[in-house]
């Protein structure tokens, strides 16, 4: 990956859509020592804009690529997510939601260090903002382009839903990074063309219904997804260790770099930009997971609502070596 290119990458990059239906504005805060029944004082709250979708995007723009984000908005909170959204330079289309935009705070305790994330539902989505959701996408999506779908589903839509969303977008490559039911789902129903599905380690052992302690035993579950038409391409991130990728004629294990973990907020959305952003470049897929994992790696060194910094993907990448599983 040659930084230098960037401007001509730009230049010659596949669209790229991401989509948030339950974004949230991001606050993180620090006090000296969590104790229940006083009153805690906190820091300067730093605020953000966050959800899946959206962080992916901000990601996207901070590497030097380009994406549309479509985000459901909604609220008083809603117009102060869009005005953190546009101040950060992300292009981005507003879908009218239910009620008001959600909030999330993190809070880390100065004492010991220890990080705690709370995370509100969220309004509930009836038919009338499903059916927009449908008709934007309709309007939106490029052919040939990535879609990225990621991040918690809003209350009140099919744990099918992902599957409807794709199928309002059928001539796009199509990125799934979901949990949940919602995973459970597009594994046990495989959503007809899904180009990547992506998970977590942990969420890998569920599905598999036993333990994947080894790098082949996840390659080897991730490869069985794919044969079994799950997607094209199959990503398990097996957390400080690093990714294990999977398509049908190769298993791929990128290794993440050693770095001093600050916040662990926002590397799978990092991972998921830099690995999209790649393609969208026309990079191979193993260049693509050595960059999301350096984009990882470098994610968890920041802040706690800061995604990846371009300079630091940039030094870490040499370490995220590729090899075959």
């Amino acid at each position: 990956y040659d930084s230098g290119n960037t401007n001509r990458c730009r230049m010659s990059q596949l669209p790229i859509l991401t989509l948030t239906l339950n974004p949230a504005l991001d606050m993180a805060t620090e006090v000296h020592e969590l104790v229940p029944g006083h009153k805690l004082r906190c820091t300067e709250p730093l605020l953000d804009p966050g959800g899946g979708g959206l962080n992916v995007s901000r990601a996207i723009k901070s590497l030097g690529g380009d994406s549309l984000a479509l985000v459901a908005i909604g609220g008083l909170t809603g117009d102060r997510l869009a005005g953190l959204i546009r101040g950060e330079g992300v292009t981005f289309l507003s879908i009218l939601g239910p009620g008001e935009t959600r909030q999330s705070l993190t809070v880390n305790e100065g004492t010991t260090g220890k990080q705690y994330r709370f995370m509100l539902p969220g309004p509930v989505w009836g038919e009338a903002e499903r059916s927009r959701v449908f008709t934007l996408l309709r309007a939106t999506a490029r052919p040939g382009g990535f879609s990225v779908i990621s991040g918690s589903q809003p209350p009140g839509v099919p744990v099918d839903f992902p599957a409807q969303l794709a199928a309002s977008m059928p001539e796009t490559r199509v990125v799934l990074d979901t949990s949940g039911s919602t995973l459970t789902e597009a594994v046990r129903h495989p959503i007809p063309g899904l180009e990547v599905l992506r998970m977590d380690g942990p969420e890998g052992e569920e599905l598999a219904g036993k333990p994947l302690p080894t790098l082949s035993d996840t390659a080897e579950f991730a490869q069985s997804l794919v044969h079994r038409g799950v997607a094209k391409i199959v990503i398990v991130a097996r957390g400080a260790e690093g990714n294990v990728m999977a398509d049908k004629d190769q298993k791929l294990f990128a290794k993440a770099a050693k770095v001093k973990v600050k916040s662990t907020v926002g590397a799978g959305d990092s991972f998921v930009a830099a690995f999209v952003l790649a393609l969208a470049q026309g990079q191979t897929n193993a260049e693509a997971l050595a960059l999301g994992s350096a984009a990882a790696s470098a994610a968890v060194t920041t802040d706690a609502t800061q995604l990846c910094r371009p300079e630091d993907v940039m030094r870490l990448l040499r370490e995220c070596t590729v090899s075959e599983v």
